[in-house]
């Protein structure tokens, strides 16, 4: 299950990096642009390192506001709740299937 779960967060990473280069893709072709709030969602649900992944290295929406500091905030929350998950996460499994 492990495995599954890492191998669903890398693709989900990798689909996020997609979607934030083809935003930048459209923003240099005048193209139809992905919305900040779909971009933001993206990381929200759980590509919040594929996005800073495509921030940093396409240099897109480095220096947006409020657009960099959301982002930044969700990776904070994530910085946080991943280790959290982790150490209560196995107790919290035993404990609903205890029954």
């Amino acid at each position: 299950m492990a495995t599954t779960l890492l191998i669903l967060f890398l693709l989900f990473n990798l689909v996020t990096f997609c979607l934030y280069w083809w935003d930048k893709q459209a923003a240099r072709n005048e193209h139809r642009r992905v919305s900040e709030a779909r971009l933001l969602q993206f990381a929200l649900v759980g590509g919040s390192l594929g996005a800073v992944a495509a921030q940093q290295l396409l240099r897109h929406k480095t220096h947006k506001e409020p657009f960099r500091t959301q982002l930044m905030a969700i990776l904070i929350l994530h910085a946080l709740l991943i280790p959290a998950a982790l150490v209560f996460g196995p107790s919290l499994h035993e404990t609903l299937h205890a029954g």
